[in-house]
């Protein structure tokens, strides 16, 4: 009997086209975009994940919360991504006319020598050696705050804004509040207009950005139960889209506890920023090289069981001239030269009762 014996021939796979400005996850093959920032892509696993909502709890002040929207949007306008950007609180036009402009050298900021041998306190000699800005091949631009991005640049992008709205009737759909019914069927609309679903035929033309500033404030009225309602069916639109949202939320002036812990829930990521303007941190010596903490709330796990695990959760962020840096929170060896330890300060007994006066001193 003879047997054929087949060459086998290697097959050739179908390149994925890939869209500009986003990347494939190496864990879970998720699609990802950047959220303008390197070192925060980082720490969230490597970028924002394409169909998915993140949100910021916003600072005190807002001004830390607001910046990073600048710089989600910057990111989209160097990608050639659409943008659609929402707010009640400031003017979309007057919040993208500020959008920072791309790094020249586009170079990551300086970082302390290492050449020398550092003299370090005894308690972190023998901690792991883990940098505090990622040293992993960057994910997205660098961008200078000192610098406003040219209108020309502005003006070839795609740019959706949405105005406040003041309906007077009656909003259908389960919605009282009319502005959070307006700006659920603008995201759906542009979705449908832009060709960003994903059962849309035809090549996707990109990402949409969507970006909302202070969603739920007391200028959108006080309607707990239209935020949740909005989340929900703005998640749903988002995973059958081509679309990435970053909202921020000043969920300290939540007059309702458990607000904030729903909007965490419907969220997929979910960030803190607590800055040290106005507070006893501000001038504390500790603290003196940050200008706020990072809390990670939660963490994406889409197309996968558990979500990414970064180095560490004690994060903290600090403002420079021309950019924003998420590092790790490094606490300073010793605050003083002179400073000596605890039990050092505690003498030793030499004899056997412990000292003069002791039960057992002879």
């Amino acid at each position: 009997m003879s047997v054929k014996v087949e060459s086998f021939h290697k097959k050739s796979l179908n390149k994925v086209k890939t869209i500009s400005g986003t990347k494939l996850s190496i864990q879970n093959a998720q699609l990802l975009t950047s959220s303008g920032v390197p070192s925060l892509d980082y720490i969230v696993g490597g970028g924002l994940p394409v169909g998915t909502i993140t949100l910021i709890e916003e600072d005190k002040y807002g001004h830390y919360a607001r910046l990073l929207v600048k710089y989600f949007l910057a990111e989209g306008i160097v990608c050639g991504h659409s943008l659609l950007v929402a707010s009640q609180d400031v003017s979309p036009q007057k919040l993208v006319s500020e959008l920072p402009a791309p790094a020249g050298d586009d170079a990551p900021p300086d970082a302390p020598a290492t050449d020398e041998k550092m003299t370090i306190a005894w308690r972190y000699q023998n901690l792991p050696a883990v940098p505090s800005s990622p040293a992993a091949p960057r994910f997205g631009r660098h961008f200078d705050l000192s610098q406003t991005m040219a209108p020309e640049q502005l003006g070839a992008a795609d740019i959706s804004y949405w105005p406040c709205d003041d309906g007077r009737s009656p909003s259908p759909g389960g919605f009282e509040n009319p502005a959070y019914r307006g700006l659920l069927e603008a995201v759906r609309g542009r979705i449908a207009a832009g060709g960003f679903a994903v059962s849309a035929p035809g090549e996707k033309p990109g990402v949409l950005r969507i970006a909302v500033a202070s969603l739920g404030s007391p200028l959108w009225g006080r309607s707990p139960a239209d935020l949740q309602l909005f989340l929900y069916c703005l998640r749903a639109l988002l995973r059958s889209a081509y679309a990435v949202c970053l909202l921020t939320v000043p969920a300290h002036l939540f007059r309702e506890p458990w607000l904030a812990g729903r909007c965490e829930h419907l969220a997929d990521t979910v960030l803190g920023l607590e800055s040290f303007a106005g507070t006893e941190r501000a001038v504390h010596p500790a603290f003196k090289d940050y200008h706020g903490l990072l809390h990670l709330r939660k963490l994406p796990a889409v197309s996968t069981l558990a979500p990414p695990a970064p180095d560490s959760y004690d994060l903290a962020f600090k403002l420079r001239r021309k950019r924003f840096l998420v590092e790790k929170l490094h606490l300073p060896p010793e605050l003083q030269e002179t400073t000596e330890r605890e039990q050092d300060d505690l003498a030793t007994p030499s004899g056997c009762g412990g000292g003069r006066g002791g039960p057992f001193d002879f």
